[in-house]
């Protein structure tokens, strides 16, 4: 499909049907109440930590290896036309379970109600076999995995699908992204009435359907997105519906696929955040739902429309997606992750090579691909030094700096006779507070590494993401404090050298205009302006 350049009344009038239907019964009677409710129809803490504290993590400190990472904060599912969607998307959720390990949802269509699940944790306990989603029937579905953007992080409360019971009937919600304009959609709202069950920016959303004057349910999602401004993957669930929207600048990836069934009966479509989750479940890949696009399927017929939703902009894809979000067997933005980070780390080598070292080695998991271009490149071998723990998780430890400096070793174990006596390069995808990366260095020379020469697949991070990445502060970003011999000394290596901006942009060709790179050169393509403020209110994590 062509990039979206209608107006939002001109898909009114011409995409869709010019005498549309209600989707739901209207009432000349407007509501007594402006404000929606939203409803929690099975959802559950899933730890006895969490429920004990009320969903309140406890007052120790986590060890949390990925705190140093920027995290990209949801991914979401949808999937019509198969009588087993809920269990199918509970099975895609797990393969975008990177994408946000505090809570996960589903809420689920048979076509006369919408039920939904969700809880605190991982899918696995969230969806587990005592919480099956065979206790949501019905042939549509949405599901959703996250980390907090707006919203506290581990409040029961925040965890999506969102499911609310409107004047025109139920609608459910999940949102990859985040709204820049937020703090005063809500202000605004509230003043106007409504009220709010949660701290999440994605209910200011639902509150703009609810509340407007649009007939159809497509042109409330218009007006609705109008008002909005920031990243936005969206799916929508009514009980007759499925509806996906991206913003104009097509900042968080979707994409739709369609899945066979055995029996010849009409494939069921899917949407979801990385193609990787329409791998699991065998659905294959079609196309990425446009920027500025809303892309409908109706329950009954399975019929697909089309409309531009609003005007596109220039596209903005966030190519961290490419650097370290997406997983490598994934397709995003339309090129394979394995294929860019393997380019991001040949392009390192070539540009900042390690002169007399040994043997190259990957920081586990997101090095792998650039730390095998680096080592291709270079003629050096490759080995797996670093031994990366899958099990241990997010472990709560009480503040003593010793204990501390040993958390490290929960999730990365060296392997000394790949380490001892060599001069290493260790490839990893990016830097943020540079915590992480000393303490690495530190442990590789523990187990007997002669040199350490820290190779970054990325440019030097100066900028906090508001587009739907938990950053840090400004404050708080290492290569926004110091100079790259500054960062250096604060981790402790041997040699440090970042991909440069101009090699990235390189590797990208033509489309490197149509990325967003704004975490490498603070030019923000939608003003973050409220969000600036608020950020700046977090607490510090300056070691």
């Amino acid at each position: 499909m062509a990039a979206c350049t209608s107006s939002v009344a001109a898909i009114l009038f011409t995409s869709c049907n010019p005498n549309p239907k209600p989707k739901f019964p209207h009432h000349s009677k407007p509501s007594s109440y402006p404000h929606l409710h939203l409803r929690r129809h099975n959802s559950f803490p899933v730890s006895a930590t969490t429920a004990a504290t009320g969903g309140a993590l406890p007052e120790t400190e986590e060890i949390d290896f990925d705190r140093e990472k920027p995290r990209e904060e949801c991914g979401v599912v949808g999937i019509l036309g198969h009588p087993d969607a809920a269990q199918l998307c509970s099975l895609a959720l797990h393969a975008l379970q990177h994408r946000g390990q505090e809570g996960a949802g589903i809420a689920a269509s048979d076509l006369s109600s919408i039920r939904s699940a969700t809880g605190l944790g991982l899918v696995s306990e969230v969806l587990g076999q005592s919480r099956s989603p065979l206790s949501l029937p019905g042939s549509a579905a949405i599901g959703h995995v996250r980390y907090s953007t707006a919203g506290a992080a581990s409040a029961l409360h925040n965890v999506q699908p969102f499911l609310a019971s409107c004047r025109f009937g139920q609608l459910a919600v999940a949102h990859n992204g985040n709204l820049v304009n937020y703090p005063s959609l809500r202000a605004s709202l509230e003043d106007q009435g409504s009220i709010f069950s949660t701290t999440s920016d994605t209910e200011a959303i639902l509150h703009l359907i609810a509340t407007s004057k649009s007939g159809p349910f497509l042109s409330r999602v218009a007006e609705a997105c109008s008002a909005i401004r920031g990243a936005y993957s969206l799916l929508f669930l009514t009980v007759d519906k499925l509806l996906a929207v991206r913003d104009p600048y097509g900042f968080r990836p979707l994409v739709l696929g369609r899945l066979s069934r055995d029996n010849g009966a009409q494939p069921a479509v899917v949407f979801a955040s990385e193609t990787c989750a329409l791998d699991l479940i065998g659905a294959k890949y079609e196309r990425e739902v446009e920027p500025g696009e809303a892309v409908i399927v109706d329950a009954r017929t399975l019929e697909i429309s089309s409309a531009c939703l609003m005007p596109s902009k220039p596209r903005k894809a966030c190519v961290f997606e490419l650097i370290y979000f997406a997983l490598p067997q994934s397709i995003v933005f339309g090129r394979p992750v394995h294929e860019a980070r393997h380019s991001f780390g040949a392009t390192l080598a070539a540009e900042s090579p390690a002169p007399g070292a040994d043997v190259v080695i990957p920081v586990p998991d997101s090095g792998f691909f650039a730390a095998l271009g680096f080592a291709k490149l270079s003629g050096l071998p490759f080995q797996q030094g670093l031994i990366r723990s899958h099990y241990v998780g997010r472990t709560f430890i009480q503040p003593s700096q010793e204990i501390r400096d040993l958390g490290v070793k929960l999730k990365l174990s060296p392997v000394r006779g790949i380490l001892e006596g060599k001069s290493v390069v260790v490839v990893d995808d990016s830097i943020v507070r540079g915590t992480t990366s000393k303490k690495i260095v530190n442990l590789l020379r523990d187990a007997g590494a002669r040199e350490v020469h820290m190779r970054i697949a990325s440019p030097p991070i100066i900028g906090s993401c508001y587009y739907g990445v938990d950053t840090a502060r400004p404050e708080e970003l290492v290569s926004n404090r110091l100079d790259i011999e500054g960062v250096r000394k604060e981790i402790g290596a041997d040699s440090l050298a970042f991909l440069s901006l101009d090699s990235l942009k390189g590797l990208l060709g033509d489309e490197a205009p149509t990325f967003c790179d704004a975490c490498f050169t603070r030019d923000y393509p939608v003003h973050p302006g409220e969000l600036v403020e608020a950020k700046s209110k977090e607490p510090l994590y300056i070691n």
